[in-house]
């Protein structure tokens, strides 16, 4: 699957569109879901790089809470034929009792440029929408795209991954 770039844009203003009028009536600090976090989970390229293809691998993500703002300190790690190493600061928005949504961004650190990974075969400034429940009193599940700007060596295409994983909140 070959998106291009008018593809994304066309999916992140459709995207903007449906969570703007929630992010209007959340209140930050009524529901947002405290606490820090390590996990892990899937994590799939949705774009194709130079040759025409997409990487599915592994993730690893933590978030660090900070108690006096709405915003976190992240960092992630995804992981296929080489490894993608990313921190991340983000705005947190609770959205339901135990339920955040975020965004923000930060940049990716690949290991081995030239090599696939989720998000793309060089490093790149990257942005993050994702959302995070807490489905029990110690466990959290999590989602999140990722978007590696000018991520691939051959093109000056984005790269696009989705995550999901569980993590074990502290």
């Amino acid at each position: 699957m070959k998106l291009s770039l008018k593809s994304i844009a066309t999916v992140s203003a459709l995207s903007a569109v449906a969570v703007v009028p929630m992010l209007l009536s959340a209140s930050p600090a009524s529901a947002q879901m405290a606490g820090s976090y390590i996990g892990a989970g899937i994590a799939a390229g949705v774009t194709e790089d130079a040759a025409g293809d997409t990487s599915f691998g592994a993730n690893i993500q933590g978030r660090f809470d900070v108690p006096v703002a709405p915003i976190s300190v992240r960092g992630a790690a995804l992981i296929s034929d080489s490894a993608a190493l990313m921190p991340l600061v983000t705005y947190d928005i609770g959205i339901a009792p135990g339920t955040n949504l975020y965004i923000g961004g930060g940049y990716s650190f690949v290991t081995d440029e030239g090599r696939s990974t989720p998000l793309g075969d060089r490093s790149a400034p990257v942005a993050t929408v994702g959302v995070e429940a807490a489905i029990r009193r110690n466990i959290v599940l999590y989602g999140d795209a990722k978007v590696g700007f000018d991520a691939y060596q051959n093109s000056n295409d984005a790269a696009v991954s989705l995550q999901v994983g569980a993590a074990y909140r502290f």
